[in-house]
């Protein structure tokens, strides 16, 4: 099989906070802001008849609200949302769902796993909550330091989702939305998020993949207390072979980082970031039984700030649990309630 093509940014500037850059008839880019060490996240926002679609929203706080103001101002003019779209319940992606619709009367169009999910966050059920996090990572070899500043963490959730709406018109795979008179065909992704959905339109060859295809970094992808057992990373790398058929020149829109062509390239290069990991993560459970904990020094290789550990211990379990459910290796609970992997 020939080489992918080599992966291309074509769009060198970033968009001014507050204006868009269009980067495809009709599509426009816009750029939010995150408090994190993943600091922004692009939105896209879509004319449409007598008005525009928005795919995300942003985080649900004073200052992406206030870059909002100029954007209602700057591109949106005299045209309103009619339709919003969230590809999953993370709180860059919902968080404004609720304060958009309202404000225009806007729908929110979003598949239903991840339309529940965000309730059950936001009001900290089916395990969604600290307390289930902490004992799930301890059982996977946590320490009472580390775990003691996670459930001092609180509901973060609430804070950057203050609200959600309480309806939706549900997104299916395959399913194809008309919007400013071109088709675009959801793309239902697993391992990122329950229900994952990205935006293809064949005609303006463009796929708004969201989170799950990303130029330059590894997506998260986690084991949650709701699946203590789930196999996300196999979800994960299943999911993102749809986007090898979207032909070599599919302008790729991602949630961070910039747009970029080369998707066949970018999945090629994802799949063996995870197999040199899953390989170096096997060869440690050789020389001796690792826990998730353990792994971390394995698959990071860098010290860890408390507020990455939350992400770190749900990529090391879900790495474990796809060598495990792959044969790989076997899994034990020790006499101190902690699980561990060996070489099977």
């Amino acid at each position: 099989m020939a080489d992918s093509p080599p992966i291309e940014y074509p769009f060198p500037g970033l968009p001014a906070p507050g204006s868009a850059t269009e980067v495809a008839p009709g599509v426009h880019w816009l750029r939010m802001p995150l408090p994190f060490e993943l600091d922004h996240i692009n939105l896209w926002l879509l004319e449409d008849e007598g008005g525009w679609t928005l795919v995300d929203t942003g985080l649900g706080s004073a200052a992406t609200r206030a870059l909002w103001e100029q954007v209602f101002d700057r591109v949106l003019g005299a045209r309103p949302l009619h339709r919003i779209v969230v590809t999953h319940y993370h709180p860059d992606h919902a968080g404004n769902a609720a304060w958009l619709g309202k404000r225009f009367g806007a729908g929110l169009w979003m598949t239903r796993a991840e339309f529940l999910t965000a309730h059950a966050v936001l009001h900290g059920v089916a395990s969604f909550s600290a307390e289930a996090s902490a004992a799930l990572f301890r059982a996977n070899g946590l320490g009472d330091q580390d775990t003691a500043q996670l459930l001092a963490r609180g509901d973060l959730y609430r804070k950057l989702v203050p609200e959600f709406p309480a309806e939706h018109r549900r997104l299916l795979h395959g399913a194809s939305i008309r919007i400013g008179g071109r088709d675009w065909q959801v793309i239902i992704g697993y391992g990122h998020a329950p229900e994952h959905a990205s935006l293809h339109c064949r005609e303006l060859g463009v796929v708004i993949s969201g989170d799950m295809l990303l130029p330059k970094i590894s997506t998260n992808v986690a084991v949650r207390p709701i699946d203590p057992g789930g196999n996300p990373l196999g979800l994960f790398l299943e999911s993102i072979r749809h986007y090898r058929e979207l032909g070599e020149d599919v302008l790729v829109l991602p949630s961070h980082g910039v747009p970029f062509r080369g998707a066949q390239a970018r999945v090629a290069a994802l799949e063996a970031h995870h197999a040199t990991r899953l390989d170096a993560l096997q060869a440690a459970c050789r020389r001796a039984p690792q826990s998730a904990a353990d792994a971390l020094e394995v698959l990071f290789r860098r010290r860890l700030e408390s507020n990455q550990i939350f992400f770190a211990m749900g990529e090391s379990i879900a790495h474990l649990h796809f060598l495990h459910h792959a044969g790989r290796l076997r899994r034990a609970t020790g006499s101190d309630g902690v699980i561990r992997y060996a070489a099977a």
